[in-house]
């Protein structure tokens, strides 16, 4: 009985512990981790929503790229941190829904994290180099069937969303390619500028700079909509029916985080996300800011798992573990 009593005593004096460590959160610098290499999409809405999160916190949030597998990797480490609240993490697209639909053995699920907020929603766009033979989106789909498997796309990895659009294009315009992944979009880039690849499938904020300064050509959109002050093509407008899509970013926390933190970080990124001027910046870089609640990113993630399967099924799409 002794035995007992101690132990007892031993486990509430540990819970009361946690209890006033997670009221106390933070104390130190928090890391952010971003799944892929710097200078793309995920890397640009990361470093924008760390800054103001640091600032309402009373921390400074700091960015750790980890790229590799497509964000996997990335995201491992995340879900293997310490769920004391000093490492977070950003959810894609590519990470959360495509691997989640595409592997058969994933060794993660939504179910492993704490969503915490969806930050922003983006067009995805197919960019080229400027010397390639297409001035429009049509001219640039019937160059492909010209010339099957002569021309080259680039991705931010095997399995990202973006090598899903490109197989997901292909499909829908009776097309073939060549797919080359790297480890994050800012690699292939600078690539499709150099003249190593031909067209990148990418999100709009990343490859809006070297757009505007013409060093690559914008030649198709996947959203519903044009992108404002842009003339170039939706895929609808191509007579690719029903292809539509747009990439987004969220915040993450290990799955066994205290109910206090996740509290405490919900109600930051509350007033972070009505932020003027950062959902200025979002905008500015051609992101939408969204900002929904903790169950609401975790039921969108599912959804949309459940949505990319269908598609995977539908059109046959083969990856490999």
């Amino acid at each position: 009985m002794k035995r007992w009593k101690v132990a007892l005593a031993a486990l509430v004096s540990s819970l009361a512990a946690a209890t006033a460590c997670a009221q106390n959160w933070p104390t130190h610098p928090i890391k952010l981790i971003v799944p892929f290499a710097p200078g793309g999409s995920t890397d640009i809405i990361a470093r924008l929503a760390a800054e103001p999160l640091g600032r309402e916190l009373g921390q400074t949030v700091v960015v750790e790229n980890v790229g590799g597998a497509a964000g996997a990797l990335g995201t491992m480490q995340l879900k293997n941190a310490n769920p004391d609240g000093y490492t977070l993490g950003i959810a894609t697209v590519s990470t959360m829904i495509v691997y989640g639909a595409t592997k058969k053995q994933p060794q993660y699920s939504v179910d492993d994290f704490a969503p915490v907020t969806n930050i922003a929603s983006m067009p995805n766009i197919i960019a080229i180099n400027p010397k390639f033979p297409a001035k429009d989106l049509k001219e640039f789909i019937a160059v492909l069937k010209k010339n099957p498997g002569k021309y080259t796309f680039g991705t931010s990895g095997i399995g990202s969303i973006n090598h899903m659009l490109g197989e997901s294009f292909q499909a829908a315009a009776g097309v073939k390619m060549v797919h080359v992944p790297y480890k994050g979009s800012g690699p292939a880039m600078q690539d499709v500028m150099g003249g190593q690849i031909d067209s990148l499938f990418d999100q709009f904020p990343s490859s809006k700079a070297y757009i505007d300064s013409g060093r690559m050509r914008a030649i198709g959109v996947i959203s519903p909509k044009r992108i404002p002050g842009y003339d170039v093509m939706t895929m609808e407008e191509a007579g690719m029916k029903g292809f539509t899509d747009e990439a987004w970013y969220g915040l993450l926390a290990p799955g066994k985080l205290p109910p206090a933190v996740l509290a405490r970080l919900d109600a930051a990124m509350k007033k972070v996300m009505a932020d003027p001027g950062l959902r200025e910046r979002l905008e500015k870089v051609g992101a939408r800011p969204v900002g929904n609640s903790s169950a609401e990113f975790k039921a969108q993630i599912k959804g949309e798992i459940a949505r990319m399967k269908q598609l995977v099924a539908e059109r046959n799409i083969q990856l490999t573990d």
